[in-house]
């Protein structure tokens, strides 16, 4: 079995009973035995009921009822994400011995799709990082280099689908923590609009800036999956009731039509020379495949207190009672947001809300906007852990360019577009209005067709 197949190329074969879900799972299973040790991506690997989920999707497809593109797929769940009877632990050791007893809106969702659910990655704690490093299970390494991380907090989804441990992984992405990985691993990550998929059951970092999305290896599975698990959600009290467009359709719309906002002060700001070089080149293949490009100016959010003070209240009792079981520097982050007054967090929530009415107007002009994902390749592990007041600001600059995005609450999504010398990965990142997450895959196709980037 060829481990590189995408989603979109294996389920025709599972549909037509070429190829069982039984031996793609034990193929995952095997490639995870092998790989995982030396990467760490996964903390929990549900070989036993993986296979039983296979031996019951190979029956219905045998019988005829095929349920869908994911029917039979094995996929992973980023370790916040509830799974009923199998723990969840936020990579933290509050939480090591924590089984849910309900899945996730999400898994509901996937496991109705007859999804094979892998195992649950790796992260950094309590997804309260960008670099993966902070982990009560250990760093997880970056698939094309073992000595460089993988971003956070979805590293281990990222390290995880890059590998071949699973065809696609859901991440969550509350400054970046989906693109980021993805762009410093070298797959798709897509971060919806803000309400499009529900965060019910998942553990969260920032009620009003989480969302929940795919990382995978091509646009077209990450369109896949997305199809699957967006949608209103009434036990939600994030989630929109707006209409679903047909994702995988939507790739085929030719791009000649698209306008393309270039946002460059700020976004392409001190960028790392061979990441500028490749964005530049991936520019060039994008002004053959839309309509026009026009440069644009924004205005940037940069406010983190929001996120500090939603983060401290989920967390407060259990600081006060167990603050031994945070790691330290998790523990100071949280407790950052300890003094916003109240008052401080309704006006935070106020400018919220106006910058996600204001950033509308942008697109009267433009269809989407493109942006180099992270302004630098991943950095060295060795490099951060010898000094480790370097580790935040490292991590502010990778999530710099990302985190606009989850405050202005737009689909955004990495993607390959080259490498450096040392054979880093380097990702593009587009973006478009609220709910047209069809607009951005659109063009996200267009540019992976048209390129090499992603090879």
């Amino acid at each position: 079995m060829n481990l590189n197949t995408t989603i979109s190329d294996l389920y025709q074969q599972v549909r037509r009973r070429e190829i069982s879900p039984v031996e793609i799972t034990r193929e995952c299973l095997r490639r995870i035995d092998a790989v995982n040790p030396s990467l760490n991506a996964f903390i929990t690997v549900m070989a036993d009921s993986a296979l039983d989920e296979a031996k019951a999707a190979e029956a219905e497809i045998a019988a005829g009822n095929w349920r869908g593109p994911l029917h039979g797929i094995p996929i992973s769940l980023k370790d916040l994400i509830d799974t009923a009877g199998v723990r969840t632990t936020a990579a933290s050791a509050l939480y090591k011995d924590r089984v849910p007893e309900e899945d996730a809106a999400v898994v509901q969702r996937l496991r109705a799709a007859g999804t094979i659910i892998i195992g649950k990655t790796n992260l950094h704690e309590f997804a309260y990082g960008g670099s993966s490093l902070i982990s009560y299970f250990g760093d997880i390494h970056n698939p094309w280099n073992h000595a460089r991380i993988t971003g956070g907090s979805s590293g281990g989804a990222a390290a995880a689908v890059v590998s071949g441990m699973g065809y696609a992984s859901i991440g969550t992405d509350t400054a970046g923590s989906v693109r980021e990985p993805a762009s410093l691993c070298g797959c798709v990550g897509l971060k919806p609009t803000y309400g499009r998929v529900p965060s019910r059951g998942v553990i969260p970092l920032s009620a009003s800036l989480d969302h929940v999305g795919p990382l995978a290896n091509s646009v077209t599975d990450a369109a896949i999956v997305l199809q699957t698990i967006a949608g209103y959600d009434a036990a939600d009290i994030t989630a929109f009731d707006i209409p679903i467009a047909d994702y995988v359709s939507a790739l085929k719309v030719d791009a000649k039509t698209l306008c393309v906002g270039i946002p460059r002060s700020y976004f392409f700001d001190d960028l790392d020379a061979e990441v500028a070089s490749a964005i530049e080149h991936a520019l060039n293949t994008i002004r053959s495949l839309v309509a026009e490009t026009k440069e644009i100016q924004l205005n940037i959010p940069t406010d983190r207190s929001l996120q500090a003070a939603e983060s401290f209240a989920f967390h407060a009792e259990n600081i006060n009672k167990n603050p031994d079981l945070y790691h330290p520097e998790t523990l100071r982050r949280i407790r950052s947001g300890e003094k916003v007054t109240g008052a401080e967090y309704i006006a935070r929530r106020r400018e919220l809300d106006q910058s996600r009415r204001n950033i509308c107007s942008t697109f009267a002009d433009v269809d989407v906007l493109v942006t180099p994902t992270t302004p630098i390749p991943a950095p060295a592990i060795a490099d951060l852990k010898a000094n480790p007041d370097a580790l935040r600001p490292a991590e502010l600059t990778l999530l710099r360019n990302t985190r606009p995005f989850n405050v202005w609450g737009l689909p955004a999504i990495s993607i390959p577009c080259g490498f450096t010398q040392a054979g880093l990965p380097i990702g593009l990142q587009i973006a478009g209005p609220p709910w047209r997450e069809d607009l951005v895959l659109r063009l996200a196709y267009a540019y992976e067709q048209a390129s090499t980037g992603h090879t």
